[in-house]
Formats: structure tokens, C-alpha cells, sequence
């Protein structure tokens, strides 16, 4: 089994997972980690947009997770291309070349968002007419690449993941509690979202393998995962301030404020060349303001995707990382 960003968040518990149950796993990153070692994975460092490296890394596996990209609200397009669509398609083409059986591509819902609210979506919706960032742009047309792999005999699924979260997580949880202090609610707080637990999300990438090898048929399809229990953002916001032991958010502002914001802020970082990434894109402002919540039926159905954590329960072993392995002062986000 290999795992393309196996030392991040997602691929991490992929690779626990698979160990767990015995399998050989073989991580490929741009740098060796730790966490890694300890578990006594296999590592190659090396880039997604180097194809050798990429096929080097995809011999003699007989499945791929490919869950490594470049994520984020802000940043050149260039440089979200050549990891999430270049190399995709580098993976694509080494698994090909290297016979490798199935291929789990890890997406996200972003991928269709279009800036209205999304309520009950399914696998149906489609690509919108114009992205907000590079980010779900560059996503969408990997999948987009890995849909047509399956049409040329690669076996293919695509799981779309929202908001992944739990302990061990680097991105979103810290990211809330160092800003803690700054944040301000965008519109009225009960827009809803979907999220998934992180051991939630790599059992249903583990299930996609295994289903695949027995239904065939599957490839090529998408599917929506998580923990089928939307919860107002802001809500999740203050659970996850009140596993750190801080205070909810208590200041608002208009979405139209929130967009206007997220705009002079672009203008100003592009313009004066700032590094960093905006603390408000348009982007942003538009994904805090509206409904994100994803009927995953169908995963239920074809894969036997079930998310065995509740986010009561995933909340109560947030907050135990948080008070026990998670270590302060936060580093500025």
C-alpha cells in the first residue's frame, strides 16, 4: 500500500489503519516524519511533480491513497497546479505504469461550491461556472482526471471529506484557537455544516479500497463522506474553543462586510506583496456565510461507509489531546 502524504493529518491515519490491520504501507512525502518512524512505515521522500520519483514510489504497490495537496484559500495558482493537478496526474500515470490495482483519490466538496448555500447535496451537483480560489479549482480538475483514468481501465473512487478534524490535527483546530481572540461570526450562525471525525475519514478511504477490489463497477465514482450530523459552524467553532477551555465567539459581522473585507484584503496582499495569506478572502467569507451539508447515502450504499465516532464522542477525544498532548503557546496562524 503506498500513501502520498502519509505524514499529514489524513494520511497519517491511513497508514495507522493499515498497520493496524497488518498491511505492508510505504508512505511517499517531500520529507521524512517522525511520527513515521515510530510506526516503522516505509518512507520516500520525493515531489508529486517529479514523475520518476512518482513511479519509483508507486512499484510493486497494489493500492494507492493519494491523499497529499496543496490546500488553502490564497496563494499563486501555479503553485496549487503543479501539486494538485500535475500530480495527480503524475500518480495517475505511474500507477498505470507500475500495474497498480486500485487508486483512492482524497478530493473536497469545495470542488462544487459555486458561494450559495449547499443542503442536501449529492454526487449529482455540478462543477460550478466559476471557482472562488485555486484551491477547489485545481481539485476539481484532478478529479476530473482521475474520473477519466477510470474510463481507460485504472480502478478509481474519489472521496470528498468536509472539514476533517479530531486529535493530531494541525490546521483546524489550532488555527481556531490561536485566533480565538479574533474571530468574529460571519451572518447569523445557524448556516449548518457537515464534518468528519479523522478516524472517521480514513476508514471510509480503507473501505473504498476494499470494495473496490470486489465491485469493480464502482470505479470512476465520487462520493460525499462525513459524520451525517450537520451542526451550525459556529457551534463546532465554540465546541472546539471549549475543548481548549476558552470562550465562545462572541462578536459578528455582515456577510457583505465579511466579503468586502475578504476583497480589500486580496487587493492589499497582492498589491504589497505580503506574505502570509489574508486573515479574509472572499472565498472565506463566503463559505463561513453559507450551508455546507452533503447527503452521503450513497457512500452508505456502495462502500458500507458508517462513521463509528459520533462528534459527541470525537468532541470528548479532541478535548484529552488538547488538555494532554497538545502543547502551547500556539504557533501564530
Amino acid at each position: 500500500m503506498l500513501v502520498t502524504g502519509g505524514g499529514g493529518f489524513l494520511g497519517q491515519a491511513i497508514v495507522r489503519r493499515l498497520s493496524e490491520k497488518g498491511e505492508r504501507v510505504c508512505s511517499f512525502s517531500r520529507r521524512s516524519h517522525p511520527q513515521l518512524i515510530r510506526m516503522g512505515t516505509e518512507q520516500i521522500q520525493g515531489d508529486l511533480s517529479d514523475a520518476r520519483a512518482v513511479l519509483r514510489a508507486c512499484e510493486g504497490k497494489q493500492v494507492v491513497y493519494h491523499t497529499a495537496a496543496k490546500a488553502g484559500v490564497w496563494g499563486r495558482f501555479e503553485d496549487f497546479y503543479r501539486t494538485n493537478v500535475l500530480g495527480t496526474r503524475n500518480v495517475i500515470a505511474a500507477c498505470k505504469a507500475a500495474g497498480v490495482q486500485r487508486l483512492i483519490y482524497t478530493s473536497s466538496p469545495s470542488v462544487i461550491f459555486d458561494g450559495s448555500d449547499m443542503e442536501g447535496v449529492d454526487e449529482s451537483a455540478p462543477y460550478p461556472r466559476h471557482f472562488h480560489s485555486a484551491y477547489p479549482r485545481t481539485k476539481a480538475m484532478a478529479e476530473m482526471e482521475v474520473v477519466a483514468a477510470a474510463g481507460e481501465g485504472l480502478c478509481t473512487v474519489i472521496l470528498r471529506p468536509h472539514l476533517i478534524w479530531g486529535p493530531g490535527d494541525p490546521h483546524f483546530a489550532p488555527r481556531i484557537i490561536a485566533r480565538a481572540k479574533r474571530i468574529r461570526r460571519v451572518g447569523d450562525g445557524n448556516n449548518r455544516v457537515d464534518t468528519i471525525y479523522i478516524d472517521n475519514a480514513a476508514d471510509a478511504h480503507l473501505l473504498a479500497a476494499e470494495r473496490l477490489a470486489t465491485r469493480p463497477e464502482l470505479s470512476g465514482r465520487i462520493y460525499f463522506i462525513s459524520q451525517d450530523d450537520p451542526i451550525p459552524v459556529w457551534d463546532m467553532v465554540d465546541a472546539i474553543l471549549a475543548s481548549a477551555g476558552l470562550p465562545p465567539i462572541s462578536g459578528s459581522v455582515s456577510p457583505t462586510v465579511a466579503y468586502l473585507a475578504g476583497g480589500i484584503l486580496e487587493i492589499a496582499y497582492k498589491t504589497l506583496r505580503l506574505k502570509g495569506e489574508p486573515p479574509m478572502t472572499r472565498f472565506l467569507a463566503r463559505e463561513l456565510a453559507t450551508a455546507h451539508w452533503f447527503d452521503i447515502r450513497a457512500a452508505r450504499r456502495d462502500l458500507g461507509y458508517d462513521p463509528r465516532v459520533s462528534t459527541a464522542e470525537g468532541l470528548r477525544r479532541l478535548a484529552a489531546w488538547l488538555q494532554n498532548d497538545y502543547r502551547r503557546p500556539h504557533r501564530p496562524a
